[in-house]
């Protein structure tokens, strides 16, 4: 139960933070990361404890549940990532039909909650898992199946979850001391914000106050494990029903404080511009909507081929950028990396050209692809640049590095305005690479 109320609920805070335009700026952003780490971290702790409850293990079965829960979370990893992913892409491709892909995602999604319940995990964290493990899907494939997927829950689920709280909503609760409803009501609150706005200071977050107000956020999970716990004789009817109707409390008054205290923490002037203790994960929100073409520089020139690696260290080679596109005039040749230069005896350097070394079979970018796809495939690939040609001929056009988007992050999350891409000179001597 403890975990329950200690829960926070990230689709209240993310809608809150949206609607109030803070989602893109480095206190929405911090705030929402911090409500990320915490809600998985309460789902793990109940889903256990709810499997434990209900199966009443010993220690040895402990130990064969978390086994149990190790492997599910490994094949259910591999098959929404690696497996699924690349599936739905395909369907989209070939198909082009958004509700298919939408009902091979709900077919997976139920599969994973009941195999979730099978081991003994509770069924809202497989299906958290099973979303996360689907972040990898094309950025444009997500657009086109997540609001399919936002009116299947909004539309449906929900409304069964409010339903079936109302249907076992009973006013016995009145039966409770005053002094154990203040408690069961107030003990959390005080708890949670107390708790939170410690982490946040001790952590040395910009803003722990409105952290704290961040985390206090409940919404429908919270009723439906409530709901959980009540049938499975952890909770009565009685305090089932008191929990409840805090939780609408919640849902009704917290929007507000929470938009209150986020509003009067964007309007400080101190804050700090870097964004350090934000994942890139996260700051990702900010390149919705931007495509490799709005950020693409046509201009930057590119090693050629001929070149030899001891010219290219002296001339080339920047910080935090290990690999680079090469190019023979305005035609893409393949990346090098300076990684490999590693194994090349330094005596070799100045003979050994660029096109030795270079390799060829690697990866593309489009001018028409968002730069969070691209980016992923830059992790994915372990490398730093991308080329970038055109979709149908596949003619070079330039270059993003991993550097280019960090710092297109940056400015789109402080708010300021990107440069415009730089076209290509008209002049012969521009596109000659050296």
């Amino acid at each position: 139960m403890a975990g329950v109320l200690s829960m926070t609920s990230l689709g209240i805070v993310a809608k809150v933070l949206t609607d109030g335009g803070y989602l893109k700026q480095p206190v929405g952003l911090q705030i929402f990361t911090v409500v990320i780490i915490a809600e998985l971290i309460a789902l793990l702790l109940i889903g256990f404890s709810i499997g434990e409850h209900a199966h009443q293990l010993s220690p040895v079965g402990i130990l064969i549940l978390l086994g149990k829960v190790a492997g599910f979370s490994v094949v259910t990893w591999v098959l929404s990532s690696r497996v699924l992913p690349p599936l739905v892409a395909l369907l989209q491709r070939v198909i082009q039909v958004p509700q298919l892909s939408l009902g091979l995602l709900l077919g997976m999604l139920f599969l994973t909650v009941y195999g979730a319940e099978a081991v003994g995990l509770h069924g809202s964290l497989g299906a958290l898992l099973f979303g996360a493990s689907l972040s990898s899907l094309p950025y444009q494939v997500q657009r086109e199946i997540i609001p399919g997927v936002r009116s299947v829950a909004e539309g449906f689920f929900v409304p069964l979850f409010f339903a079936s709280a109302g249907l076992s909503f009973s006013f016995t609760f009145a039966t409770l001391p005053l002094g154990a409803m203040a408690g069961l009501a107030l003990i959390p609150l005080l708890g949670n914000f107390t708790g939170a706005f410690i982490g946040a200071y001790v952590s040395r977050l910009a803003v722990p106050y409105a952290v704290a107000t961040g985390l206090m956020g409940k919404g429908v999970a919270e009723i439906a494990l409530l709901l959980v716990m009540w049938n499975s004789g952890i909770i009565d009817e009685v305090v089932f029903s008191f929990l409840v109707l805090v939780m609408f409390c919640y849902i009704l008054f917290m929007p507000s404080v929470i938009s209150f205290a986020v509003s009067r923490a964007s309007r400080r002037t101190d804050l700090p511009a870097q964004l350090d203790d934000i994942p890139l994960g996260i700051v990702r929100f900010a390149l919705e909507d931007i495509k490799i073409d709005d950020i693409l520089d046509r201009s930057r020139r590119h090693p050629a081929p001929s070149v030899t690696v001891r010219d290219f260290t002296e001339r080339w080679i920047g910080p935090h950028q290990p690999h680079y596109v090469v190019a023979d005039k305005g035609a893409l040749v393949g990346i090098v990396s300076l990684e490999m230069l590693r194994y090349l005896p330094k005596d070799a350097w100045g003979k050994t050209q660029l096109d030795a070394v270079v390799r060829r079979q690697t990866p593309l970018a489009w001018p028409d692809e968002q730069v969070e796809d691209v980016l992923h495939r830059m992790s994915e690939n372990s490398l730093s640049v991308m080329p970038v040609v055109e979709r149908d001929s596949e003619r070079f056009l330039g270059a993003v590095t991993s550097s280019d988007i960090i710092q297109l992050m940056t400015m789109e999350t402080m708010g300021e305005s990107r440069p415009p891409p730089r076209p290509a000179k008209a002049s012969t001597r521009s596109r000659q690479n050296y």
